[in-house]
């Protein structure tokens, strides 16, 4: 089973999703655990701060250390082997090949950065930097959604068919899939071809080869 604890300021922006569609499936068939840690908890003085100004000057604020370093912490006293993600700019662009690595039995960390950024030092307890491509989002939530979206899918029995996330985009390397359609046969002028309605397979397996794209 995979596990995700997921380090935050704000579960509300997260937990929906996770409570849907196949993310719901995956946690109702236990081949996927969702938990989250509020950062404000480890937060400091009487107004929990998880925040300050940057050394040197400058605008926003940026994650301190030590409400970082004490929530992962508190995740990996129960669970040493967990390994720690940081959505950031500087990481390794995320792909399909990246994802179908990461579905197997592990326990991942995934901490949500806001404001300006956070302590470079940060990133000594981190295992994994991983980027989303070269944007700038207000903070770590959606990247968080999407990377844990891209896992969990490709973990068997989530999805619906044995093949479903075999021959899909980017399933081998840079390919698109195929175009694909269904009932009903013509909508508006517009006619499904003719050889996937033969009944063919070894003609429609040609055509759905043939049609294949690959990413730009």
């Amino acid at each position: 089973m995979i596990k995700f604890t997921i380090i935050t300021l704000f579960k509300d922006a997260i937990e929906p999703y996770l409570k849907t569609s196949m993310m719901w499936k995956a946690t109702e068939k236990g081949l996927a655990e969702f938990d989250f840690v509020d950062l404000r908890e480890f937060g400091l003085g009487p107004h929990k701060s998880v925040d300050d100004t940057p050394y040197g000057g400058g605008d926003g604020m940026l994650l301190r250390c030590e409400p970082v370093f004490a929530a992962t912490e508190s995740v990996k006293a129960k669970d040493p082997t967990a390994k720690v993600i940081l959505p950031t700019p500087v990481g390794e662009t995320w792909n399909q090949e990246m994802a179908r690595e990461f579905a197997k039995d592990a326990h991942y960390i995934i901490l949500c950065p806001h404001y300006e950024g956070y302590d470079e030092r940060i990133l000594s307890i981190v295992d994994y930097k991983i980027s989303l491509g070269h944007y700038v989002l207000t903070g770590g939530e959606l990247p968080a959604l999407i990377i844990i979206d891209s896992i969990t899918r490709l973990i068997p029995g989530v999805l619906g068919g044995e093949q479903s996330a075999a021959i899909e985009s980017f399933s081998d390397g840079d390919n698109l899939e195929y175009p694909q359609y269904t009932k009903p046969s013509d909508f508006r002028g517009m006619a499904v071809p003719d050889v996937l309605l033969s009944g063919n397979h070894g003609e429609i397996a040609k055509w759905r080869e043939a049609h294949s794209k690959k990413a730009k």
